[in-house]
């Protein structure tokens, strides 16, 4: 599978999606959508995957936010079905049975920032720049970055920061949490190294505890809690969980092999 506005490889089990514009800060058009939904699929059917890092090509910039180029002209119905398919690309990143982490090598601004929150983690350079900046171009934004900054980060600072349309240094988004950790040097190769770190457990009670993470979140308390009994329960029937508990009463380290 060849790309025009990417790059997609694979290193130690674990995929590396770049978004190769870097001419224009790696900004988001119908091409790199596309291309990124077409890589997702390729990655969510590969049963030998680890996990995924998203990156973007250069030292300035993850991606600038969307090509504001394409956004001349639009109707009001075009507008929302644009925006309906965004969020339905960055839901399947979210949806991933693996970790994701969002390597931000520079500014992530608009859809920038809210394709990072579609993964599970996201990990900054210093130099990093977050924000969403859309209601300086009169608009809001549009692939669900107001529903999940505010449950990443609460309420009152999600308003802040969209309503200001300010931009966020990567200490303070560390700070309020809309970054993870920052990365002083070797950004990819140390997302690489966690999401290895991760799989040493099991790779499907990780899956798990993705899934009743991101899907209880949504739920009243107690469905949320039926869940997480539900999975927990499920785990008992892999032999991952006989292996865990196994290794654990022999008192040495469990060889898991995601069955």
């Amino acid at each position: 599978m060849e790309f025009k506005t990417i790059l997609l490889e694979k290193k130690e089990k674990i995929y590396i999606l770049t978004i190769n514009r870097p001419e224009v800060l790696n900004a988001l058009n119908h091409t790199v959508l596309t291309e990124i939904e077409e890589a997702v699929n390729k990655i969510k059917n590969d049963s030998d995957t680890l996990g995924l890092v998203v990156t973007g090509a250069g030292e300035k910039s993850f991606v600038a936010g969307a090509d504001i180029s394409e956004f001349k002209g639009k109707t009001p119905e075009e507008a929302r079905k644009q925006s309906e398919w965004g969020q339905a690309i960055f839901k399947k990143i979210e949806e991933l049975p693996f970790p994701s982490i969002a390597a931000i090598n520079g500014f992530a601004l608009g859809g920038g920032l809210e394709l990072a929150m579609s993964c599970t983690f996201r990990y900054a350079s210093p130099n990093a720049k977050v924000g969403q900046p859309e209601v300086k171009l009169g608009l809001i934004p549009g692939y669900a970055g107001t529903q999940r900054l505010t449950r990443l980060i609460g309420h009152s600072k999600a308003m802040e920061i969209c309503i200001t349309g300010r931009m966020v240094s990567a200490e303070e988004a560390l700070k309020i949490g809309i970054i993870d950790r920052i990365v002083e040097n070797n950004l990819v190769e140390e997302a690489i190294k966690s999401i290895l770190a991760i799989q040493k457990n099991s790779p499907i009670a990780v899956y798990y505890c993705k899934k009743a993470i991101m899907e209880g979140k949504e739920m009243p308390f107690e469905k949320a809690c039926a869940l997480e009994s539900n999975l927990f329960g499920l785990c008992f029937a892999t032999e991952d969980a006989k292996e865990g508990v196994n290794a654990f009463l022999e008192k040495r380290e469990a060889k898991f092999k995601g069955k």
